[in-house]
């Protein structure tokens, strides 16, 4: 949002990035790369971690998850968060286009409708040019 800010209108002419856009845009890399990594990790902890503990095979869990989130406020809240983000997600992405690398917009554009993976490849593939660092 703080990068989309700074953008001008079509007659205007754009404004140089805040030291909030630039820190943004250098930290975009690391931020996808560490929440990709973790969101993989998770999945994987859930299918594959503690089998041998007897915390239960994939239908156990998965029967577990299914009983979870029909009993808790919290869960079913968090469904409607993960609803609502795959909603905007490929709209606030594809809004910003113009944003990541020319090389790289395309693929951005197919992952885009994918929860994570597109918010990830976005992250990932910004422009990181000298001028976008200019600060006023």
């Amino acid at each position: 949002m703080a990068i989309r800010l700074n953008q001008g209108d079509e007659g205007n002419k754009p404004k140089k990035l805040s030291q909030l856009g630039v820190l943004m845009i250098k930290g975009a890399p690391i931020v996808g790369s560490i929440g990709g990594a973790v969101c993989l990790i998770s999945i994987l902890w859930a299918l594959f971690g503690r089998m041998d503990s007897g915390f239960g095979s994939l239908t156990d869990r998965w029967n577990y998850l299914l009983s979870y989130l029909g009993s808790e406020r919290l869960a079913y809240a968090f469904i409607w968060d993960i609803g609502l983000y795959s909603i905007f997600q490929p709209w606030l992405i594809g809004e910003n286009l113009e944003n990541v690398e020319e090389d790289r917009v395309g693929l951005v554009n197919s992952l885009r409708y994918i929860p994570v993976v597109g918010l990830v490849a976005y992250l990932l593939f910004l422009k990181r040019e000298k001028e976008l660092y200019m600060v006023e």
